[in-house]
């Protein structure tokens, strides 16, 4: 049995245009199931991932809105945001679909065994 890790998978791809984001939460998914400490960070881009109302992409490409919603049931809740891509792409925490933690990239990286970037 393998001993928990504290797993950070950072999300810096838009929703849209892209597989990187099904991705990410697909190892998220994968690493709770496992028992590893799981915790998310959405930065740059990736952040439009946690706008509500995620529509399905070009050629059928899935919308992610709904890997985001049974995180928790998972045992998923550390979600976290980074601030300036908050405020560069001009949007409040209140807006996004699901409850998330303002972070500094640096910090989280530095509290974590193993950083995946999707």
């Amino acid at each position: 049995m393998m001993s928990e890790q504290r797993i950070l998978i950072i999300v810096r791809h838009p929703p849209i245009g892209s597989s990187w984001v099904r991705e990410a939460l697909e190892a998220a998914l994968v690493g709770a199931a496992l028992g590893q400490s799981i915790s998310l960070l959405f930065m740059g881009e990736g952040v439009l991932a946690l706008l509500p109302d995620q529509q399905t992409g070009p050629l059928g490409q899935k919308g992610t809105g709904a890997m985001i919603d049974v995180l928790p049931l998972y045992d998923i809740e550390q979600i976290h945001v980074d601030q300036e891509s908050l405020e560069r792409l001009g949007l409040r925490q209140e807006q996004l679909n699901c409850e998330t933690r303002l972070a500094s990239p640096v910090n989280l990286i530095t509290q974590h065994d193993l950083v995946l970037n999707f």
